[in-house]
C-alpha cells in the first residue's frame, strides 16, 4: 500500500457513515419511483425499482453491519423529503449510480483493512451494474 498507514478509527468511522448516508439516501431514491410506479399501477416497473431498493438496502445494511463490528453505533441518518418523479427516472439514476461508482472508487483509494476494502469492492460492483442495468439483485446475501 507504498508505506500509507490504514485508515482506522475516527476516519474509518466517517468514511462509513459517509457511505451509510448515500446508501439510505439510494433506498430512499428507489423506494419512492417503486411507490410512483405502484400508484401508476405499472407492476413490472414496480418490481424493477424494488430490486434496485433491495440492493441498495443491503448496501446499507453491510455498511451499519461492519460499523457495529467496529464497535460503533451508525449515526441515525437525516430525514429526507426530497421528491421523485418517473419522467426521467432513468438519467437520474444513471447519474445518481455514477456518483456512487466515483464515491467508491475513491474510498477504495485509502489503506483500507481487509474487511472493509471487501465490502466496498463488493458494493462497487453491485453499483456498476446498477448503473449499466438500472436494475439490481447484483448482492448476495
Amino acid at each position: 500500500m507504498g508505506g500509507r498507514e490504514e485508515v482506522t478509527g475516527p476516519e474509518l468511522v466517517e468514511l462509513l457513515e459517509e457511505g451509510r448516508r448515500r446508501e439510505r439516501a439510494q433506498t430512499r431514491f428507489y423506494r419512492r419511483l417503486a411507490a410512483e410506479a405502484d400508484l401508476q399501477g405499472d407492476a413490472r416497473l414496480s418490481e424493477r425499482l424494488n430490486e434496485l431498493h433491495a440492493d441498495e438496502q443491503h448496501h446499507l445494511s453491510r455498511l451499519t453491519a461492519r460499523l457495529l463490528e467496529l464497535e460503533h453505533a451508525p449515526a441515525e441518518p437525516p430525514a429526507s423529503s426530497e421528491s421523485v418523479s418517473l419522467e426521467g427516472w432513468t438519467a437520474e439514476a444513471r447519474d445518481r449510480e455514477g456518483e456512487e461508482i466515483r464515491w467508491y472508487e475513491e474510498a477504495l483509494r485509502s489503506p483500507l483493512d481487509s474487511e472493509t476494502r471487501r465490502i466496498f469492492e463488493e458494493i462497487l460492483e453491485s453499483e456498476r451494474h446498477h448503473r449499466r442495468d438500472l436494475g439490481g439483485k447484483w448482492m448476495s446475501a
